[in-house]
């Protein structure tokens, strides 16, 4: 099962995928994106890490999500990876771009093959104004064209709004 959860900051997007992850009955591995460059990320993270299971595995890999998805993948596990638009955000300012369409590729080539369930978490970031700066639309542009393509490699799509789930492809919850 393939799960893309998306909504605004603050949305309830995590916390919904954590809900699912601990309802699955599988070993549960969360993937963080993100990296702690400032005290105040420092604190997001320890907030996320707090509300999380102790029993959960943790990996920590802020750009080869492919190779990390590749590796821990198995047919009794459940992953939550959290965030996608950290991820994006991780690669860009690799300022790289064959990098970026690469990680990209592989991420979407490799979701279709991984056995167990695999819960993705994004902002979704196209609802507002085109941004003024040129970093600024490639980060929507790209995260608009990675949510596209992985909502039709997902079984379920979910969007929040004030802790709500909106069910907008696959099965109710």
């Amino acid at each position: 099962m393939r799960e893309l959860i998306l909504g605004g900051a603050r949305s309830g997007k995590s916390r919904l995928a954590e809900k699912l992850a601990g309802e699955s009955g599988l070993t549960v591995t969360y993937i963080a994106t993100s990296q702690a460059l400032d005290g105040e990320m420092s604190v997001r993270i320890q907030q996320h890490r707090a509300r999380r299971p102790a029993i959960w595995g943790l990996i920590e890999e802020p750009v080869e999500l492919a190779r990390v998805l590749r590796e821990q993948a198995a047919a009794d596990k459940c992953l939550l990876v959290d965030c996608l638009t950290l991820w994006l955000t991780n690669l860009l300012m690799l300022e790289d771009e064959a990098r970026l369409q690469a990680e990209r590729e592989a991420l979407l080539e490799t979701l279709g093959a991984l056995p167990g369930r695999i819960i993705l978490v994004s902002n979704e970031t196209g609802l507002g104004v085109v941004p003024l700066g040129e970093l600024s639309r490639r980060y929507v542009d790209a995260a608009g064209w990675l949510h596209q393509a992985l909502a039709e490699r997902c079984q379920r799509v979910l969007f929040t709004v004030a802790g709500l789930p909106l069910l907008l492809k696959g099965e109710a919850l």
